[in-house]
């Protein structure tokens, strides 16, 4: 059977600045989907990672249905409404345009999708990431269909041996959709020179070449390419089948123990260590640390099982640790150097408003 999975998530308000989406708010998007899912959805799923909801769902209607599309933008409009009701803060931030047209690339929400042929067993993870950009996935999506080190399965595992493509978006360009696609494991060198850009290439997509079939879907829309200023960061989902002819779910999972150092933090403007937290963890410290959730599911017939917490394991604990003691070490050094993003990528104008006054102010000797 042919389904579609679908990931939608914005922030659309929350308690206390950057903290939290309220009960009120996540109850009215979590209703709004309810009443209208049937005879459109199979299933679907209502979390929040950070100050951010998503809505996950099941459907048979393909990547970039407009009526499903529609569904999840008209929910964020009335949790929109509820959050003005109460006054939180940043009500309706994602939500960059007036009016929906077609589906929610381009408005603000991000999206990722995958149609997939079920298997007979079909377990896939959704990650839900906040206070950071689409280029925090980069290293892990490396390590785990690249490198042996962290995907021993490349090595092991004979319906992994060909590899994976990448599909990689240049989300400088605003024009449209500038992509690349590259083979692992030739093009791993080429794959790495554009991978360790953050900022500017991402991973769109990644392909089994034992199959063809789709295992991964990031979203990689920026959102100050659609507003043309600072609204929030772009905080991405990722939607990865696991299992197979795919890495396993530990094999992808491995990576984030690193913590390793990605943008946003506060302000959209910072760097901080990424921290695994467990499912509805709000932020907390220098509006972070960046953080990412992870759910893991199977579907059948496009009915949910209900979500595992990826992230819940004692083990993680330990992770969570280093990852703090790291994101104390960067802070220490507040605006110096690397703790802070380079000029081109800061996300609020007063600096650079502050630069240019100063800039005219400079004499040549």
């Amino acid at each position: 059977m042919k389904v579609t999975l679908s990931v939608i998530k914005a922030d659309i308000g929350s308690i206390g600045g950057h903290l939290k989406p309220s009960a009120m708010l996540f109850d009215r998007v979590r209703s709004f989907v309810g009443e209208r899912a049937k005879g459109l959805l199979i299933d679907h799923y209502i979390g929040s990672a950070g100050d951010d909801i998503h809505i996950l769902m099941t459907h048979t209607k393909g990547v970039d249905n407009e009526d499903v599309h529609k569904l999840a933008w008209d929910a964020f409009v009335a949790g929109t409404e509820t959050a003005k009701i109460q006054g939180l803060y940043g009500a309706g931030q994602d939500l960059l345009k007036d009016a929906f047209s077609g589906n929610v690339r381009g408005l603000g929400p991000a999206s990722a999708e995958m149609e997939i042929e079920e298997r007979p067993n079909e377990p896939f993870l959704l990650f839900a990431a906040d206070k950071t950009d689409p280029g925090a996935f980069n290293l892990p999506l490396y390590l785990s269909y690249s490198d042996p080190m962290f995907c021993p399965g490349l090595m092991l595992a004979p319906n992994m041996n060909k590899g994976f493509t990448y599909t990689i978006m240049d989300v400088s360009h605003t024009e449209g959709d500038r992509v690349i696609e590259l083979n692992s494991p030739e093009d791993i060198y080429n794959i790495a020179c554009l991978l360790r850009d953050n900022e500017r290439f991402v991973v769109e997509s990644i392909h089994s070449r034992n199959t063809g079939e789709q295992c991964v879907s990031v979203s990689t829309s920026r959102l100050h390419n659609i507003a043309g200023k600072y609204t929030g960061k772009d905080d991405p989902v990722l939607l990865a089948r696991t299992q197979g002819y795919f890495p396993s779910t530990g094999e992808v999972l491995q990576p984030y123990q690193i913590g390793h150092f990605v943008g946003g933090f506060m302000r959209g403007s910072h760097v901080g260590p990424l921290m695994p937290l467990k499912l509805n963890t709000g932020t907390s410290f220098f509006d972070g640390p960046p953080l990412i959730t992870g759910a893991a599911f199977c579907v059948q017939d496009g009915k949910l099982t209900e979500p595992v917490d990826l992230f819940e394991h004692p083990f993680w604990d330990h992770v969570r640790d280093n990852v703090s003691r790291k994101a104390l070490d960067i802070r220490r050094q507040g605006f110096s150097g690397s703790a802070m993003l380079p000029f081109n990528e800061l996300e609020y104008t007063g600096i650079v408003e502050r630069l240019g006054v100063l800039d005219e102010k400079f004499k040549v000797r």
